[in-house]
């Protein structure tokens, strides 16, 4: 079985540290912070393109790789010296854990985050240990592009496919829902980030809890 992991909203709370790293960033390389950033499920390279289309240039490899060189410094540099009162989520060690320990589980991670901000924050919380590959959030500015890449990362890592009927999508976002079910694969909503399980549960996730303590015993991690 194949675990794919969302990271903010889903397995830490960075109190804020990523939307401040990306408007630092936006002062820095357009000289203005840009409009207000929706951040829920979105990737990095859908925010960059927003940001360069907002001041009119045209978002271009080099200059998106400039604005993430400048959003990754800030990233690292609040992380290690900033007043950070973010928290890994209730359950998330305990799952992570139960799952690392079995043969038959691979875990992975999809997340709108750069591979280089997503091993930041999970080096900052403790986690990288976990993961050894993903889709990350500079592969593609749409999100539900980005789960035939995990397939394919995963497949990679382990030596056999996957199919996305052996798949779980952990995310906090309608947008992981929606990302899940654009490549057939399930998704368990987590209420941890801003969305109510109500408001998962109308989305269409396969299986909302209010923690990820909750999923410890659901027959998808058995």
């Amino acid at each position: 079985m194949l675990y794919l992991f969302d990271i903010d909203g889903t397995l830490i709370d960075t109190g804020g540290v990523g939307m401040k790293a990306l408007r630092e960033a936006a002062l820095e390389v357009f000289g203005e912070v840009g409009p207000p950033l929706d951040l829920a499920g979105s990737t990095d390279r859908g925010i960059a393109e927003c940001l360069h289309a907002h001041f009119g240039i045209p978002p271009e490899r080099r200059q998106i790789e400039e604005f993430f060189a400048a959003y990754h410094v800030r990233l690292n540099w609040h992380l290690a010296h900033g007043q950070v009162t973010g928290r890994v989520l209730p359950g998330v060690p305990e799952i992570l854990s139960a799952l690392a320990s079995r043969p038959e589980a691979t875990l992975g991670l999809l997340t709108g985050n750069t591979a280089a901000g997503a091993a930041a924050k999970l080096r900052h919380f403790k986690l990288d240990g976990y993961f050894s590959f993903g889709a990350y959030g500079e592969h593609h500015a749409e999100r539900n592009k980005l789960g035939p890449i995990a397939l394919e990362r995963a497949s990679a890592h382990v030596g056999h496919p996957f199919t996305a009927e052996q798949t779980l999508v952990i995310g906090d976002t309608p947008k992981d829902i929606a990302c899940a079910h654009a490549f057939g694969a399930r998704c368990l909503a987590v209420a941890t980030g801003r969305f109510s399980t109500a408001e998962l549960t109308s989305h269409g996730a396969d299986v909302v809890v209010e923690t990820l303590v909750q999923a410890l015993d659901l027959p998808v991690f058995q």
